[in-house]
């Protein structure tokens, strides 16, 4: 999303040659132009190299920013420590998920077959997961101008989707063996049922400790992915007591749709989020109206319009805005100020900030 979609490119500008200024900091080239502008700013955060327009006419200035290199360095940081979380958790999953499968055959257990298939699409999102951080740290290029963060956010909605199919699944089997419940190794099961919990509280330490769990969608997703996989081991082990103590072999069929609602649960908040990403949403720690309230409390502004503030991946929002302002004021000084207050106190970081006088007419924004 840009500004650049509010109004065909910047809008339908009446007066003589009022096209506003551009001042960006995407990873892009842009040409010398030679014209008729004298408030052209190019204020630069990124290493990004532009032209400048010169001439006669007055200007509303566009400023573009992403205030990048602490942003970006801390970026590159959190992905570092998201690969290594979700390589460790991929293959201690990887092993638990053989070791149930074949555990589940020999003792005819639902609970750890189920548990196994859980992990099965685990290991299937962790991968995925892997991808996405790869692909989210190529940097941008003339096609994709905001790079492949959004990759990320698909990541994460295409785990959420099989941890629905998975426990669909589960829940199908689960009523087939409530019928007719078999007879299960109960011993061996509670045993290998352990050793899956023991490595997937290892998997989810791991994530915790050296991922972003809290604020990276992508590493969530697969969070929920191993806490699900904790759950399923649990509820194999207390389902391995039931049958031990009581022979009540209904406990395993009914403990696998109970893990299995837990499971749905997790994942419908997780497709929630990022479907709520990919339609532009506003962030959900972004109050829109707070937003809107504090640029108009900046001393020159008259009017904020066409705002709008979205997420491009976890971690990264941006924002985008006209601002009306008196035809006396300075311009450049109130579009600093408005950079700083969204930075520090919304912490957002990739602003595209039009600053319009009362002379400048556009089509309304259509979004």
């Amino acid at each position: 999303m840009d500004e650049h979609n509010c109004h065909a490119e910047h809008g339908h500008h009446q007066g003589n040659d009022t096209h506003p200024a551009h001042d960006h900091s995407h990873h892009a080239e842009h040409g010398d132009h030679q014209g008729h502008a004298t408030h052209q700013v190019h204020h630069h955060s990124h290493h990004a190299q532009h032209g400048h327009h010169q001439g006669h006419d007055t200007h509303p200035a566009h400023h573009h920013s992403h205030l990048g290199h602490h942003g970006h360095h801390h970026h590159v940081a959190g992905a570092e420590g998201n690969r290594k979380a979700l390589t460790t958790a991929l293959l201690i999953t990887a092993a638990i998920m053989l070791l149930e499968f074949f555990g589940g055959l020999i003792t005819n257990s639902l609970a750890l077959l189920s548990d196994a298939g859980h992990m099965l699409s685990d290991t299937t999102a962790l991968v995925l997961s892997l991808v996405a951080v790869s692909f989210a740290a190529r940097p941008a290029s003339a096609r994709n101008t905001f790079g492949y963060h959004r990759f990320e956010i698909l990541a994460a909605l295409f785990n959420g989707v099989t941890l629905f199919a998975v426990a669909a699944i589960i829940i199908w089997e689960a009523y087939h063996r409530l019928l007719d419940p078999p007879t299960v190794a109960s011993g061996s099961m509670m045993l290998i049922a352990s050793i899956g919990l023991i490595a997937n509280l290892l998997s989810a330490w791991a994530l915790m400790r050296q991922g972003d769990v809290h604020d990276n969608v992508n590493v969530r997703s697969a969070f929920l992915h191993v806490i699900g996989d904790a759950l399923g081991s649990l509820g194999a082990i207390a389902a391995g007591l039931l049958m031990l103590l009581f022979s009540w072999y209904a406990a395993d069929p009914i403990i696998s749709v109970i893990v299995a609602i837990l499971i749905l649960r997790s994942a419908w908040g997780m497709i929630r989020h990022t479907v709520h990403v990919l339609m532009e949403g506003a962030p959900a720690a972004i109050d829109r109206d707070e937003v809107c309230k504090a640029l108009e409390s900046i001393p020159g502004v008259a009017d904020v319009h066409d705002l709008h503030i979205w997420t491009i991946t976890s971690g990264l929002d941006a924002l985008s805005c006209h601002l009306r302002i008196g035809d006396n004021q300075d311009g450049q000084s109130i579009l600093q100020r408005a950079i700083h207050l969204l930075a520090e106190r919304f912490n957002i970081h990739h602003t595209t900030i039009q600053i319009e006088t009362s002379d400048i007419e556009h089509q309304p924004c259509q979004v």
